[in-house]
C-alpha cells in the first residue's frame, strides 16, 4: 500500500516573521557594535594625548620651559614677527620625545620655513600620534592662501590636536608690530610658551592641549605658513565656545567624540570634557594664572 509522506516547511508568513526578527536583532546589535567601536578609537586618542603629554614633560625636563607656541621671526633683523618664519609650532619639537626622532633629525630643517622644498617630505609626512581615530578627514590638507582662498599655498600633514592659546581671540594679535612677541594667557604663544611653575592655577586645573575634528578646518601638527588661511589657528585653539558648539569655528575645540572633546591637562592627565560645561568654568582651564582655580570639571 502507497503511503504518502507530508514534508513540513516553512510558510510564507512564518519566513517573513523569521526575517523580521533578524532585522531587529540586527538593528539592535549595530549600534552596540559602533559603541564598541567608538569606546575604542576614543581610548586610542586618550593614549595619544597621553603621549603627548609625556612628551610635553620630557621636553620640560631638559629645557626647563614647554616647546615655543610657534617660530615666527623676520629673518632679516631676527626680531619677533608674527607673520615671521620659520613657523616651526610647538608639535615639531616634541618629535624626538615622540620617539620621532627619524623625522625631526633626518627630515627637517629647523632653521629654513616650513614651505622649503628641503622640508617637503616632512610637512606632508603623516604622524599616526597627531590623529584621532574618530576622525575621518584626510591624512593631508591643501592650505588656502590667506589673500586668494581658490588658490593654495602648501601641502601639510593633519593634526586632531592643537595647543591652547587661551582665552584671547588669535586673529587679534595677528596685526602685532615688529619686534613684540605676541603673547596669551594660555599655555603657548609666539616665540614662547609657559614654565611649569606658571601655572598658578595649578596644573591639573590647566588645559594645555585640546582636541580638534577637520569639520570646520584642518588643523596640522606642523606649524604655522603666514602666506595661508587662519595660519595660527592651524596649531593652536581658544575657548571661544563650549566644546562640540554648533557655532564653532576653526580655532575651537572639538571632536568626533559623542558628549564632549579630549583635553590634556598641564600635569599629564587627559579628560573628557562635557558640551554642556558652563562656559565660564571652561574658559577658567584655559588661562594659566587667572585665579580661577576654584572652577573645577564636574
Amino acid at each position: 500500500m502507497n503511503t504518502l509522506r507530508s514534508r513540513r516547511a516553512f510558510t510564507l508568513v512564518e519566513l517573513l516573521v523569521v526575517i523580521a526578527i533578524i532585522g531587529i536583532l540586527v538593528g539592535l546589535l549595530l549600534p552596540a557594535v559602533q559603541a564598541a567601536r567608538e569606546a575604542a578609537r576614543r581610548t586610542a586618542c586618550v593614549n595619544s594625548l597621553k603621549q603627548i603629554g609625556v612628551a610635553l614633560h620630557n621636553y620640560h625636563d631638559l629645557n626647563l620651559a614647554q616647546p615655543p607656541g610657534w617660530m615666527g621671526l623676520d629673518l632679516k633683523t631676527n626680531q619677533p614677527l608674527v607673520h615671521g618664519e620659520p613657523g616651526w609650532g610647538w608639535a615639531s619639537k616634541l618629535l624626538p620625545m615622540l620617539e620621532l626622532s627619524n623625522v625631526s633629525d633626518r627630515m627637517i630643517d629647523y632653521q629654513r620655513p616650513i614651505t622649503d622644498p628641503v622640508n617637503q617630505a616632512a610637512r606632508e609626512y603623516v604622524l599616526p600620534i597627531f590623529r584621532c581615530r574618530s576622525d575621518t578627514g584626510r591624512p593631508t590638507f591643501l592650505l588656502p592662501d590667506a589673500e586668494n582662498p581658490q588658490a593654495m599655498v602648501t601641502k601639510l600633514s593633519t593634526s586632531n590636536y592643537v595647543g591652547m592659546f587661551g582665552t584671547l581671540e588669535i586673529e587679534e594679535i595677528e596685526e602685532t608690530p615688529l619686534g613684540v612677541v605676541a603673547r596669551s594667557d594660555g599655555s603657548f604663544w609666539h616665540l614662547d610658551a609657559a614654565r611649569f611653575g606658571d601655572y598658578l592655577d595649578g596644573l591639573s586645573n590647566t588645559i594645555v592641549v585640546g582636541e580638534r575634528s577637520s569639520r570646520y578646518g584642518y588643523s596640522t601638527w606642523t606649524g604655522t605658513v603666514p602666506a595661508g588661511s587662519e595660519f595660527i589657528q592651524r596649531i593652536l585653539g581658544i575657548t571661544d565656545h563650549p566644546p562640540n558648539h554648533p557655532g564653532a569655528h576653526l580655532d575651537d575645540f572639538t571632536s568626533e567624540h559623542p558628549a564632549g572633546a579630549n583635553f590634556l591637562m598641564g600635569d599629564g592627565s587627559v579628560r573628557l570634557i562635557s558640551e554642556t560645561i558652563d562656559l565660564n568654568a571652561y574658559r577658567a582651564m584655559a588661562t594659566r594664572a587667572g585665579g580661577e582655580s576654584g572652577f573645577k570639571q564636574e
